[in-house]
């Protein structure tokens, strides 16, 4: 906000609507990653520990589907109602916010006035900042300023479950599909090396848009997701062993 009020005091809320729009598209791409990333590793582990006890084509199709509808509409349910708990969250200050405006707007432009002076503008100008973003848009200008909301982007929960549900989706058919083609004996060693490589992209892409380092993301990526198919495999032979 301070910025856009420095270089553009006519205009801030497009400015910062704009702003907000490249950071909420942002942030959907890295959960859409985070989402495969899980889908990958967690069935991964899954198939792999079944292929450690059993060569059964129709077992490893079974608890890979299986794994694969259970996980993705358990974060499409989890995704539903984190969203949905805060977007009420945001409607209910907004609609205080909105009350607050009509019942006492001076009051209100005072504090606008007041947020924009903590945030290193002189008073005057911040008087007159508050003036024209209360014309313009009063609701607006109080929701972002104070709130940190953004009344034009408040989260749909369906939009973020779909996209919970594709992702994860998306990331578990690779290793599904990893194990199921091809013959017995290559089974495990393909899988392993699909996930492997799967997960040193999304690690990469993911430290991309986090702006974290590349090389710590994708070792810590490739190291749980290695030892994940490593654990579940052992168990799975272990199992398979004990005729369990």
């Amino acid at each position: 906000m301070d910025d856009t009020v420095t270089s553009d005091q006519g205009h801030p809320p497009h400015a910062g609507a704009e702003g907000g729009g490249l950071s909420t598209r942002l942030n959907w791409l890295r959960a859409g990653v985070l989402g495969a990333n899980d889908g990958i590793v967690s069935t991964a582990g899954l198939v792999v520990g079944v292929a450690g006890a059993t060569d059964s084509h129709t077992a490893l199709l079974a608890s890979g589907l299986a794994g694969l509808l259970a996980g993705s509409l358990s974060m499409a349910s989890g995704e539903y109602v984190s969203v949905s708990t805060q977007r009420d969250s945001e409607q209910a200050a907004l609609a205080t916010e909105r009350r607050e405006l009509a019942e006492q707007p001076d009051y209100e432009l005072d504090e606008l006035t007041g947020l924009l002076v903590d945030r290193g503008i002189s008073r005057e100008l911040a008087r007159e900042v508050a003036e024209q973003l209360t014309e313009r848009d009063a609701l607006s200008a109080h929701a972002q300023v104070e709130l940190g909301i953004n009344p034009e982007e408040i989260v749909n929960p369906w939009h973020a479950a779909w996209a919970s549900c594709i992702s994860f989706t998306v990331g578990a058919l690779l290793p599904l599909l990893a194990i199921v083609l091809p013959p017995v004996s290559l089974r495990v060693p393909v899988t392993v090396v699909a996930v492997l490589c799967a997960l040193v992209i999304t690690g990469w892409v993911g430290a991309r848009l986090g702006g974290s380092p590349v090389g710590r993301s994708v070792l810590r990526n490739v190291v749980g997701g290695g030892l994940a198919m490593a654990v579940t495999y052992l168990a799975g032979t272990l199992l398979g062993a004990a005729g369990v």
